[in-house]
């Protein structure tokens, strides 16, 4: 986050031990995480830390950089027909527990190694409403505001 706050970059809304029980690859999952979420502009840039050493996604991802591209959908279900159509494999998903729903898809030939699909919900839209208005303006004090824990 010190990187991006460099840039120009928050605020940042962090949510730290969260409990996210998925599937991953076709079996159960349970991994804790760190989130944080900022925006520049209308972009909202989203750094995730597994915090324990559980098989994942994103323990198959080696260094850091660029991991997914997401984009939010008002139809999941509809947009998970057309990602099966497209052949692409479901290879992380979760919030089928009540939560918002989202998927991570394998595709090939895209400049993204996975494509994340998220449930477009009042809950997400409010979120992202929240981040993107915290950073209109934002004159770098408080970089780094925490939000409850899963």
């Amino acid at each position: 986050m010190a990187d991006w706050v460099t840039l120009g970059v928050g605020p940042w809304f962090v949510m730290r031990g969260l409990v996210q029980r998925v599937t991953y690859r076709g079996a159960p999952c349970e991994v804790t995480l760190s989130l944080a979420l900022a925006n520049s502009g209308e972009l909202q840039v989203e750094l995730i830390e597994q915090i324990d050493d559980t098989p994942s996604i994103f323990g198959e991802f080696t260094g850091s950089g660029f991991h997914q591209l997401a984009y939010w959908t008002e139809d999941f279900d509809a947009t998970m027909a057309a990602v099966a159509a497209a052949g692409w494999p479901v290879v992380w998903s979760g919030g089928e527990d009540g939560g918002v729903r989202f998927a991570y898809a394998e595709p090939g030939g895209v400049p993204a190694a996975i494509i994340e699909i998220m449930e477009l919900t009042d809950a997400s839209a409010g979120m992202a409403t929240l981040v993107r208005r915290a950073a209109q303006g934002w004159d770098g004090g408080d970089p780094v505001r925490e939000l409850g824990t899963g």
